[in-house]
């Protein structure tokens, strides 16, 4: 997926599997996210921090343009 089309826009970030299994850092990037859970959704202003963490949870999260 093309993460760098959502550079400096706002996006709705969704968690859509559960996060049990993921090491330490990817969770610490779920908490960061402001994920709590399946189906927890966050508002977020997309900037480089934010695309970085969204990368390393990727195949957890869905994205689209709010």
């Amino acid at each position: 997926m093309q993460f760098d089309n959502f550079l400096n826009k706002k996006v709705v970030v969704t968690q859509i599997k559960g996060g049990s299994k993921l090491n330490d850092r990817q969770k610490g990037n779920l908490i960061g996210l402001g994920l709590r859970g399946i189906g927890s959704s966050a508002k977020l202003n997309c900037d480089q921090s934010i695309l970085g963490m969204i990368k390393k949870v990727g195949h957890i999260v869905k994205i689209s343009l709010a």
